[in-house]
């Protein structure tokens, strides 16, 4: 226990109500300043510690806190993921531990160790692993940076074939204008998937599996399944394409040189199939070798582009013009503007469809995440970057080869034209000196953008350094998705979705390299090599890629309007409508590119879906089940809810659509008015007030027995409660003693079984009974808008009362003082509220304990892991006053609370006192009271005290920390079972 929440209105100047705790009063707090206006805090009492305790307490990562000295304050490695770490995983003291170690604790602090012997040993053990580790050398796998493993990869990706050997081509025929057009519309597809990307990158850690990794962790693995079958099928698909492209450029090379081998087709079959088996070899060898070659393939292709636009600013020898290029000339630019289309391939989207698979390749960086230091930054930072700079260099070349170029040419000599021609001459040609009617009237013109894939070649200044950029953009391609699709075939493979595929799951080496998954990558691309025809692979290509995309953009779109709760990414320029948009325009341009290959694309796409729905339903469900496990599922003491809608409100706002809420009553033997509840009536009063959750009655002898089993009986397999909500018991001091106790007992069996515990107090109490018979509690308002004239019953008048948790915050805060590491449950409760309509405008602040010489660095810390787990946190603040003892009134107003419960030996004789110290275990002795007293003076007060604790004592303490503020206050505490992850899982 010990979180709360409270909402209240306070100046600066307003002094503390009686019972609360305070510093002394010859300073303010360092750590807060309220303003006035309306707040809301979620908190937790403060820890202290001896000022010996100080000094290694960062070395510790286990700061005594104000629970027990075995408490453990928040730190990231309670949260790092061992597997994915690839070490021993540090964890915090289980709820079993911390309960069972508080009476050694007891005992440690009489001797002024305060338990640090437990501690100690944690440490140690900490530490041997440690050296155990650094003892043994083990191979790390190699991880790259944004630059090369994110940009440079996507750029080489989409600086592939097309680029050298077909932009020219298709800048001839649909013009400049419309080659923009082309160059933009499909850069706007994938500057949308890769903002989707974007956005699940850094939805947590990511593993190794690239996006299909990412996609199946956002919306599960059966779900994902059917993406990671097709795109790793179309990254097979793109390696064969740029084989192809590499080889169509040798084999032009060896009929420039006479040197045929067989024939056009099977000189581009055979001298594919030898590339792509080289590649693969190179694959094999490992990242660390490929990632040297792609470094190389970059220097040669930066060197080849220079050369390019140098070529374009030289003037043109007569052979050139003779050809074609004459240079930048404002008439050849003119004339290139717009389309002239020619032959059956001769209209936009089949010049888009053979263009698109020259913008794939942003997937790159993402499909070796795993291969990735800092994949959430790299990502986004990465892909961008590589699209903004591929795009203008589409742009650049696509215009300056349009300015340079003319659309025909014969490459005759003789076709120029003296000074004093007389002879018909017809074309632009003309006004240049050249005279190619003959050939454009008869179509054998050999040369120009329309009739020649070698242009760039030829516009250059040194020709064989341009073949050496279409080796290197073409082998670079097709090196990384030969890459690119065994690892996301490999985690495809070990999600285990789908039969006979597991074989291919295993890896080797350092880096677990997916070699069986290289060696049936490399059989896809053999058969599409055998093809031979570049525009015939092309458009297979970018129905593939354009459904991934499709597919990609929805799941971003689905994730963000459902609003999942664990859809929190730190990529801030993601709208799920842009995602949307790009799904339908990814299906759009599939169909209207290629017809029956996007049938095909869908067909394959449904039936994997169909698979799974029918074969593996159930995995399905356990998946949901799971994830619905690491969310606070309630069982809320709400009694009859009719009674308590600020309880049903409250909890009901961060349990809505995400998880499990149950209201349970518990029917006392002395309760005969309410024996005969009508359960519907209740269901009926909680639909109405659109609150998701189920009601269940129990009857019991008190308390603690009803909620015994209703924690045991609740729910159905994993669908069962982790948390017992429970209202603050306001009227303690008038209560009996058995009452007490049970209220007490409750919380501990809620401990004893592993439940985290939340107890709501608002400054009016839950219960609106006596309200209801005499006059409004201020803390409700009528709403007129619930009123209808639907009336359930007439015994739920309560229907008109309005709550505050059913108004709108608006810029309100709410207070975390986070000071104990739970598992981060006191994180996600706020998180979860924040995300509702009314409360979306709230900020959040986070309080933490720190010294004054380290606040900044404690401040960094939390930061840092508040960034890790994806939450919008307004600011961190380090109280550094936690040491100082509570002023010395508010301590006597304390025990004046106390004092009715107080056994008062002194006054007593020895035979009295322990007869009424057996009949009366919920009084507090003097040794209690003394040893109260040492713990306040220790700065060592703890809630979470033994359950040998009078019950007097633990409502006290409770009391003291929540009473006097004029708004809702929550106490809470997690079971230390993680419900917060930065890991995308």
């Amino acid at each position: 226990m010990g979180h709360r929440f409270s909402r209240r209105k306070l100046d600066g100047t307003e002094d503390l109500s009686p019972g609360r705790f305070s510093v002394s009063e010859e300073a303010p707090p360092h750590y807060s300043s309220y303003s006035t206006g309306s707040e809301t805090a979620v908190s937790m009492e403060t820890p202290t510690r001896r000022p010996s305790e100080v000094v290694n307490s960062r070395q510790d990562n286990r700061r005594p806190s104000i629970y027990s000295t075995m408490d453990a304050m928040p730190h990231l490695e309670f949260y790092a993921n061992a597997t994915a770490t690839g070490r021993i995983r540090r964890s915090r003291p289980s709820l079993e531990t911390l309960r069972k170690a508080v009476d050694d604790a007891e005992s440690g602090s009489n001797t002024g160790d305060s338990g640090r012997g437990s501690v100690s040993a944690l440490q140690e053990s900490g530490n041997e692993s440690k050296e155990n580790g650094a003892g043994g050398k083990t191979a790390q796998p190699v991880r790259f940076g944004w630059v090369t493993g994110v940009m440079v990869r996507c750029m080489l990706n989409i600086w592939g074939v097309i680029l050298f050997l077909r932009l020219s081509w298709i800048t001839s025929q649909a013009g400049i204008l419309l080659t923009w057009l082309i160059i933009l519309m499909s850069v706007l597809v994938t500057s949308i998937t890769a903002l989707s990307v974007s956005a699940i990158s850094t939805n947590g850690r990511v593993s190794s599996g690239g996006a299909y990794f990412m996609i199946s962790r956002t919306l599960g693995p059966e779900l994902g399944g059917p993406i990671g079958v097709v795109f790793s099928f179309a990254n097979a698909l793109a390696c064969a394409l740029n084989t192809v492209g590499f080889s169509e450029t040798v084999r032009d090379l060896l009929i420039e040189y006479d040197s045929q081998i067989v024939d056009s087709i099977n000189d581009v079959r055979i001298i594919g199939s030898i590339t792509v088996t080289v590649l693969l070899l190179i694959s094999l060898a490992g990242m660390e070798w490929e990632s040297k070659t792609q470094i190389l393939f970059f220097l040669v292709l930066m060197v080849s582009f220079i050369n390019y636009f140098v070529g374009t600013l030289i003037p043109a020898t007569p052979q050139k013009q003779s050809i074609g290029v004459f240079g930048y000339r404002s008439e050849i630019f003119l004339e290139n503007l717009f389309p002239d289309w020619r032959g059956p391939e001769g209209d936009f989207f089949r010049m888009f469809a053979i263009f698109f698979p020259s913008a794939i390749g942003i997937l790159a960086g993402a499909n070796i995440s795993g291969d990735l230091k800092e994949p959430e930054i790299a990502i986004p930072r990465g892909t961008l970057m590589a699209i903004f700079w591929t795009t203008v260099s589409y742009l650049a070349i696509s215009s300056t080869v349009g300015a340079c170029v003319l659309r025909d040419a014969s490459g005759n000599m003789n076709d120029s034209l003296p000074l004093n021609f007389t002879e018909a001459c017809e074309g632009l040609s003309c006004g240049l000196g050249w005279n190619f009617t003959e050939c454009q009237q008869s179509g054998t013109c050999s040369f120009g953008l329309s009739n020649s894939f070698q242009v760039l070649i030829q516009v250059s200044g040194f020709g064989p350094l341009i073949y050496a950029g279409i080796f290197a953009a073409t082998l670079s391609s097709a090196l990384a998705f030969l890459v690119s699709a065994p690892k996301v075939f490999q985690c495809l493979c070990k999600d285990n979705i789908y039969p006979y595929i597991g074989f291919f799951a295993k890896g080797y080496g350092k880096n677990n390299e997916p070699l069986r998954a290289y060696l049936l990558c490399y059989i896809i691309a053999m058969c599409f090599i055998l093809i031979a025809e570049l525009n015939v692979i092309a458009p297979l290509i970018s129905n593939f890629f354009l459904c991934s995309y499709a597919l990609i953009n929805f799941s971003c779109f689905h994730a963000s309007i459902t609003n999942s709760p664990g859809w929190r990414p730190s990529f801030r320029y993601f709208s799920p409508w842009t995602g949307l948009f790009g799904a339908v325009i990814s299906v759009v341009l599939m169909f209207l590119l290629t017809w029956w290959a996007a049938l095909i694309a869908f067909g394959l796409i449904i039936f994997l879906f169909g698979y799974v729905v029918y074969k593996k339903h159930c995995q399905l469900t356990t998946a949901l089940c799971s994830n619905s496990c690491s969310m606070p599922q309630c069982l809320v003491l709400t009694g009859p809810p009719t009674l308590r809608p600020a309880l049903v409100d409250f909890v009901g706002s961060f349990t809505k659509n995400v998880s499990l809420m149950i209201c349970g009553d518990i029917l006392m033997d002395d309760e005969k008015s309410v024996s005969q509840r009508n359960s519907n009536e209740m269901i009926k009063w909680l639909n109405q007030r659109k609150v998701r959750s189920f009601y269940t009655s129990f009857k019991a002898s008190d308390l603690r027995e009803g909620a015994r089993h209703l924690l045991q009986a609740s729910g159905l397999g994993k669908m069962k409660p982790n948390i017992l909500v429970m209202g603050f018991k306001m009227n303690w001091q008038e209560s009996s003693s058995k009452g007490i106790e049970d209220y007490i007992n409750t919380i501990y069996d809620a401990f004893d079984s592993n439940h985290g515990v939340c107890v709501l107090r608002m400054m009016d109490g839950l219960d609106i009974r006596d309200e209801l018979e005499t006059e409004v509690n201020q803390a409700f308002e009528v709403d007129e808008a619930i009123e209808s004239d639907d009336q359930i019953s007439d015994n739920t008048v309560n229907d008109q009362i309005k709550t505050v948790f059913q108004s709108k915050q608006g810029k309100k805060t709410i207070d975390v003082y986070w000071i104990s590491d739970d598992g981060g449950l006191t994180l996600l409760v706020p998180y979860l509220l924040t995300r509702r309509k009314r409360w979306r405008r709230s900020k959040v602040r986070v309080f933490i304990i720190g010294e004054q010489q380290t606040m900044e660095n404690d401040r960094k810390e939390m930061k840092t892991l508040l960034q890790r787990f994806r939450l919008d946190v307004h600011d961190v603040i380090v109280m550094t006053d936690s040491e100082r003892p509570p002023l010395a009134k508010n301590m006597r107003r304390f025990e004046e609370m106390l004092a009715p419960f107080r056994l008062n030996e002194g006054q007593l004789d020895e035979r009295t006192a322990q007869q009424q110290r057996t009949e009366f275990p919920w009084k507090v002795t003097d040794k209690e009271m003394d040893a109260l007293r040492l713990k306040v003076s220790n700065h060592n007060l703890r809630v979470n005290t033994p359950a040998d604790c009078p019950s007097s004592l633990y409502m006290s303490w409770l009391d003291t920390l929540s009473c006097g503020l004029h708004c809702p206050v929550l106490l809470i505490r997690g079971n230390q079972q993680n419900v917060m992850t930065f890991y995308c899982q």
